[in-house]
């Protein structure tokens, strides 16, 4: 009788000292955890919960990773947890790392396309952009539409640059689409390459319809282009800066995209345009203007006849020799 008394004296401690564990890891599990700031980390594919919990003790973010291991499997959500790039709050609790693993709340990465860049530079954008993986493929100049996309840790390049491409192929089919009667520009590559023309010949949203106006106004008297980022692009294939002006044996080149020899538009796109540029080159401004030339302050002067424009080249050169 003593013996048995003395077995369950025992096993009423050790059911309380259990207890006590139990609501302590139950505390500490729910309490403020020891992450002095916030903290990125990459929970790999395949990490078991045994790993997972070690990972995140090493890197700060839990205090007791046994405690963690028990409340998620008596939770059920060891098999919920998801992989990727995480990003912990300072002082974030086990039970808010196992709600933000199992909804999966991964970060949001963002890589910026500026407008008018050549493909080669676009490329080179993608491939320096931290937690992707993979080469990309190069689909062409022109191919891939400037704006800012997201993505997460481990996404592959070669998608990231597919949905640049998805998104200019949207953009020039509806855009094409809708162009007006009379245009000259008989197909979407057409579009394409006029759009980038007008991107590289202006950055000031307001003019950048009324070039492309100027652009489609010589195209339907037959007549050449004659305009300079053609040729920067036939001396330079989109890869690097000129670096200095183009000169007059420049103007001379042999060349397909040489729109000063040439007559109508030049083979390709020579950048990458943004939507601003491409919606003014399927809706040019209606305008009489069949020449334009820097202003000298960012913009440009427009002409209708030769003598107009000969006198605002004048009036350029003088502001530009000035400024030397």
């Amino acid at each position: 009788m003593r013996r048995r008394r003395l077995v369950g004296v025992l096993l009423a401690l050790l059911a309380a000292a259990a207890a006590g564990f139990a609501l302590r890891g139950w505390q500490d599990f729910n309490a403020p955890g020891p992450l002095g700031e916030d903290r990125r980390v990459v929970v790999p594919k395949g990490a078991g919960l045994g790993r997972l919990a070690e990972l995140l003790a090493e890197r700060g973010v839990l205090h007791r990773p046994l405690a963690f291991r028990v409340f998620v499997t008596v939770d059920g959500a060891q098999n919920r947890l998801q992989a990727g790039e995480y990003e912990f709050t300072a002082g974030i609790s086990g039970a808010s790392v196992r709600d933000l693993l199992v909804a999966g709340r991964t970060v949001v990465r963002r890589l910026t396309v500026p407008e008018g860049l050549s493909t080669a530079t676009v490329l080179e954008l993608v491939r320096s952009a931290g937690g992707l993986v993979g080469e990309p493929p190069d689909p062409g100049e022109g191919r891939l539409l400037p704006e800012t996309y997201h993505y997460s840790y481990g996404d592959s390049r070669a998608d990231l640059v597919a949905r640049m491409q998805h998104g200019m192929d949207e953009a020039l089919a509806r855009l094409f689409r809708d162009r007006p009667a009379g245009s000259p520009l008989k197909s979407e590559a057409d579009l394409l390459t006029l759009a980038s023309i007008v991107e590289k010949e202006t950055g000031v949203s307001g003019e950048r319809a009324r070039i492309a106006g100027v652009f489609v106004n010589r195209l339907k008297r037959g007549m050449r282009l004659q305009t300079d980022p053609t040729v920067i692009y036939a001396l330079t294939g989109g890869r690097q800066a000129l670096g200095r002006p183009l000169s007059r044996a420049d103007l001379r080149v042999e060349h397909p995209y040489n729109t000063y020899r040439v007559h109508g538009l030049p083979p390709g796109p020579i950048a990458n345009p943004g939507l601003a540029a491409l919606e003014a080159a399927a809706r040019p401004a209606a305008t009489d203007a069949l020449y334009f030339v820097a202003d000298g302050a960012g913009g440009h002067l427009f002409a209708r006849t030769l003598r107009e424009h000969n006198r605002n080249v004048a009036r350029y050169r003088r502001l530009s020799r000035r400024l030397q």
